[in-house]
Parts: C-alpha cells; structure tokens; sequence
C-alpha cells in the first residue's frame, strides 16, 4: 500500500514517523522467512541478522509490512544500508556484522490462517502492537498516534534522526496493495546552487539529462551535492543550446573527476555502484538555480532536486552551505527505545 504526497498533515488518521530506508513486507511460516522489496525484489539475503531475529521476535505465522533501516549514533544511514545490498555472500555477512541493520514493523497483513488486508488499520494496529509486545531489537514496532499537535511536533523534530517526516494512515482503512491511500507529508526546502556541469539526455546528445549542482564549503570548495533533471523535452534541447556557451575543459574546473579514483571533496562517483561510470560536460560555475530538496544525507541531496527558478540575482560565490537549515541532532532511542 502506497502513500500520496501531500504538503500538510491531514486532520485525522493514525499519524506515524516516515522512516527512511527499504520499504520491505516479511513474510514468516515457522522456520521460512522471505523479505520483499516495494517492487517485488527478493531482499532476504541481503539482511540475515533480520531474518534470525523474525524467528525469534515474530508470530510462527504471520505477513507484516515495515520498513528495514540502518540505525547508528548519528541517526538513520540509508547511504550505509544501500551498501547491504551486495552480491557476494562473504560480503553480506561481514556487513550484517559491522552494521547491522534494523526492522521497523507498521502493519499486520496476515496472522497465522487469518488474512487481515480487510480489517481496518485501527484493528490491524492494536493486533500489531499485541504481537510485538516483548519483541526484542532488532525488531520494532513503529510509535502511532491520533494526536495531530503531537504528530505536527514529531514532523520538526524527528528530522534530526533522519527522518523523512509522517505518515498518515484512515483508520477504518484496508490495507490496498499498489494504491495511494496513505498521505505522506515531508520536508520541502530551497537552496540557490551553482551550476557546474551537465549530463546528456537518453533522447539524444543534444538535450540535457540533468544538471549537476554544487554549494561552496568554508574553505573555498565547491561540493557536488546532487543533481536536478526533471524538464519538459524541448526545455531539455532550449537548456542544451543555452549552455554550450559555459562548456569548459576539465583542466582547472573544480571537478575534474576524470583522474584516479581517490577521496576528495566533490567526488560524485555513484554512492551505489562504485563501477558506474558518471562522466559529465564541465561548465564553468558561473548559473545560479534554486531547487526544492526535502533533505540532506551527508553533503549531499537525499533525493533528486526540484527545479524552482534561474536566479541571475545571485553570485556563485553565495552559493553556499550556509544557507541550509541544520536540523537539531535526535537520538534514535527518543524515538524508539533500543534501535540502536
């Protein structure tokens, strides 16, 4: 069941922390264990550590939708979780070990020959709760609430653990699989960023896919933070031959990423796949735009931003990290006692 994006928090529903990590249904029958991705992909060998912990914390048979996440003392990682997703058992175990990850329960689909899609969510949530009791980490049951203020105060600060904001849930509800019934509410911010390089289009050489953007560090660098790319086809070819007049050489431009391999400020090789190549045409960072990002991971935008504007008022130069709201740093445990 899917959630729809809406800019405030709806009047009433069951009001939930949107946890940001890999949506996953589980799936137990005694011994059997299978965990399953949003879009149908097997995830069960990439997580052993949740796999023991559902024989010993979850009912002998059951289907419980949740959330697998990566809890640590500066709050949630997704960065780190993508990392669990590794192809060579050796690798899996060693990161099972090193970072564990964590299973955040929020729906009960199915309990032993009872299928509970059909029930509302108020019932489905106190069965939730009743069979998560005594669960023990890394097993969790998410908090929920009907309280609108506390769900708005859980909006402000649940931020700083890294979270993605709230979920809200119509009580008297089914569980629909593949429809938007849930409304999901997150954080919307702007920055000015400059523009500093371009990625081509799948349609063609001659349209823009994104545009690569950056901000300026206290010491006079320019970081990658992320890219913007959603545009209407024939914006894409206007952009390309807008451009052409800044396209640069790599000798100079602050993101000469086509030398070795090493750790620096800017590096922009895919977080995911180390192996992906991400080669892009330099532009002289001289264009200022402003897009809409929900929030950061590390230096970088969390997820693809949203273009707002050109802004010819402002300097690359005040482009920088000083401009973006720092949420205050949550401890996890506030939030659920144990998780990490």
């Amino acid at each position: 069941m899917l959630a729809r994006l809406v800019p405030t928090i709806p009047d009433s529903g069951s009001y939930e922390p949107k946890w940001d990590g890999f949506r996953s249904i589980v799936f137990r029958d005694g011994d059997e264990v299978e965990i399953g991705s949003r879009n149908g992909r097997p995830m069960t060998r990439f997580f052993p550590e949740i796999v023991a912990a559902v024989r010993h914390e979850l009912p002998p048979r059951c289907v419980v939708d949740g959330e697998i996440v990566l809890a640590t003392g500066h709050g949630l990682d997704f960065e780190a979780l993508q990392l669990r997703l590794h192809p060579a058992a050796s690798r899996v175990a060693l990161l099972a070990d090193r970072t564990p990850a964590s299973f955040i329960a929020f729906d009960l689909l199915a309990l032993g020959d009872d299928d509970l899609t059909g029930a509302p969510f108020r019932r489905r949530r106190e069965l939730l709760a009743d069979v998560l009791r005594d669960a023990r980490a890394p097993v969790h049951l998410t908090p929920a609430t009907t309280d609108r203020v506390l769900a708005l105060r859980w909006f402000e600060l649940f931020e700083g653990a890294g979270l993605d904001g709230v979920v809200t849930k119509p009580l008297d509800g089914g569980y629909e699989p593949d429809k938007r019934v849930m409304f999901k509410t997150k954080h919307q911010r702007t920055a000015d960023c400059v523009v500093a390089g371009y990625r081509v289009h799948a349609s063609g050489p001659d349209a823009i896919g994104s545009l690569l953007l950056g901000l300026y560090a206290a010491d006079g660098s320019l970081s990658s933070v992320g890219v913007v790319g959603a545009f209407p086809l024939a914006e894409r070819r206007r952009l390309f031959d807008e451009l052409q007049p800044l396209v640069t050489t790599f000798g100079g431009h602050p993101w000469n990423w086509t030398g070795p391999i090493e750790p620096r400020r800017g590096y922009d090789r895919s977080r995911w796949n180390a192996d992906k190549s991400l080669t892009f045409t330099p532009l002289r960072p001289e264009r200022v735009v402003e897009v809409r990002y929900d929030h950061m991971e590390g230096s970088r935008f969390r997820h693809t931003a949203q273009f707002v504007r050109w802004r010819p008022d402002r300097t690359p130069d005040s482009c920088t990290f000083d401009q973006l709201d720092r949420p205050v740093t949550v401890d996890l445990n506030e939030i659920v006692p144990g998780l990490r």
